[in-house]
């Protein structure tokens, strides 16, 4: 996201911001951590650094992109530069060259901006002490809080506080709310129509809010997103003991939400004789992607050859026997997060049925293929879930990696039982990628044959889809979406349902295909 600088005042706005500066005192900057690393503070009046997606879409070199994504996962806070350029392939001075070239600061400088940007978040939603802040934020204490906010933003932490808008006064009601701003348009309730027959019981709820159990520094509680119904926010709200960290939980909100993506990225598709009706008809549809992503795979591999609600039943029964229960994960109060009074009564029902955390990488990988006898799992299915934990938590297989889709889809495909159905499906809700497309899914088969009126066979829809790159899983998203709006069976249009489906329009059309390896 583009703003512009005024070198008169030493303030940066939004392009449509209702100042109206001489232009020759103007410059622009290609985000708003390249203003502020050139000396400028935001604008009190438009807030450009509250604005979604500052930092998406730049059209940067694949490494630079890469590091960007560790740096909002937060890798810097336990890690320096040298370690981000290692992982990235390059040295550290060439790394720090290349991001001063393309986005005008350096890696560490948009570390310490994440953080000093939400601790400023806190400051005008919150109550919370300024000691609290910083930690939540991952300042250390109040004296580095005072630094960054006097630093980025010319003013205290309590001239910040007392220069809050009429009506932004924090109502903390059974938790702490936050506001999570999003690249309008945005269609929530797409998200959750998609989200409801995935959750898994015990671990998320879907109505009319999505909610989840979650752990922040070791504390168990829960999260809850909704509609905030202004055409630019969601609601967060968390309900934890202890607030320090939750930056990275703000980052899996919208991570999963996909509120930082620019719906008018896939703009390519605007003019396909089948993608494009659709976006026009549904054009606050995003690709959801994870919060958590082991917990996203196993939910993958689960959905191989069976329905929705029975993926999302065995990995409530995974979350049952191995997972943390919330009401002992923590004595020290997680009772009272989970159950209390506190939390308001139109939530209290739907967060009541959470109970449970699912469970990490390695308590999976040490519960082994006992540990899921009895779940009613098909011994092939325990093997690959047992296997992709072993590799996840020995390191074997990094969740976070920011390698390329065809790189991402080999790793996932040596590991035992993972075809490119799953593979896919997993490059684009775990890792990311925009153009994944799982061309042998029956749903998005079904969706094209609906939509066109002839039969496609998996071989017809990949040569299709070649002209919907780079934003294929974007293309995907939009069939399920407009397949599931035309009332057609759930378990048929679903990409984690297996159960073949004979096509209407041609007989003889065989329903077999491959669902990953023997």
């Amino acid at each position: 996201m583009q703003v512009e600088a005024v070198a008169t005042t030493g303030i940066y706005c939004r392009a449509e911001c209702s100042a109206t500066p001489l232009a020759r005192n103007t410059a622009r900057y290609p985000s708003s951590v390249a203003a502020e690393a050139a000396g400028y503070r935001p604008c009190l009046r438009c807030r450009p650094e509250r604005r979604a997606g500052s930092l998406t879409g730049l059209d940067v070199p694949e490494p630079v992109a890469a590091a960007l994504l560790r740096i909002t996962d937060g890798y810097l806070d336990d890690h320096d530069e040298q370690a981000l350029a290692s992982y990235v392939g390059y040295s550290a001075r060439h790394l720090r060259r290349l991001f001063e070239l393309h986005i005008g600061t350096t890696p560490s400088a948009i570390a310490r901006s994440r953080r000093a940007h939400f601790a400023r978040r806190l400051i005008d939603e919150t109550d919370l002490s300024f000691d609290a802040i910083a930690r939540a934020a991952g300042l250390g204490g109040p004296r580095q809080l005072h630094r960054a906010m006097t630093s980025i933003f010319g003013f205290t932490p309590t001239e910040l506080r007392s220069k809050r808008r009429r009506g932004q006064r924090p109502g903390i009601d059974g938790g702490l709310v936050l506001s999570v701003p999003y690249m309008a348009p945005f269609d929530f309730g797409a998200f959750l129509a998609h989200q409801a027959p995935r959750a898994i019981p015990g671990v998320e709820s879907v109505n009319g809010i999505y909610a989840r159990s979650i752990s922040v520094c070791g504390h168990p509680g829960i999260a809850e997103v909704a509609d905030a119904a202004d055409g630019e926010h969601l609601r967060l709200r968390l309900h934890l003991p202890t607030y320090d960290s939750i930056i990275d939980d703000v980052h899996r909100a919208r991570a999963l939400l996909g509120t930082d993506a620019d719906p008018d990225r896939p703009s390519v598709l605007n003019d396909d004789p089948v993608i494009g009706p659709l976006m026009r008809a549904a054009s606050g549809l995003r690709v959801p992607r994870s919060w958590d992503r082991f917990e996203t795979v196993i939910r993958i591999v689960a959905g191989q050859q069976v329905s929705v609600a029975a993926a999302s039943t065995l990995c409530g029964r995974i979350a049952q026997r191995l997972g943390t229960p919330l009401d002992a994960a923590d004595e020290t109060g997680t009772e009272t997060v989970c159950h209390g009074a506190s939390r308001p009564s139109h939530q209290t029902s739907q967060s009541a049925c959470l109970t449970h955390l699912f469970p990490s990488a390695a308590a999976l990988a040490d519960a082994g293929a006992r540990g899921l006898e009895g779940l009613g799992f098909t011994q092939r299915r325990i093997d690959t879930i047992i296997g992709v934990a072993r590799a996840v938590s020995c390191g074997e297989l990094d969740l976070e990696a920011a390698d390329s889709l065809d790189d991402t889809v080999t790793q996932l495909c040596e590991l035992e039982g993972i075809g490119p159905w799953s593979a896919h499906l997993i490059a684009m809700r775990v890792f990311g990628h925009d153009d994944a497309f799982p061309a042998s899914d029956l749903g998005l088969r079904r969706a094209v044959e609906h939509l066109t009126g002839q039969p496609c066979s998996t071989r017809e829809l990949q040569a299709r889809a070649e002209s919907w790159r780079p934003y294929r899983s974007w293309a995907a998203q939009h069939l399920w979406h407009s397949a599931a709006r035309s009332h057609q069976r759930l378990s048929s249009i679903d990409p984690l349902d297996r159960r073949p489906v004979q096509p209407a329009l041609r007989p003889t059309h065989s329903s077999t295909r491959k669902r990953g390896k023997p």
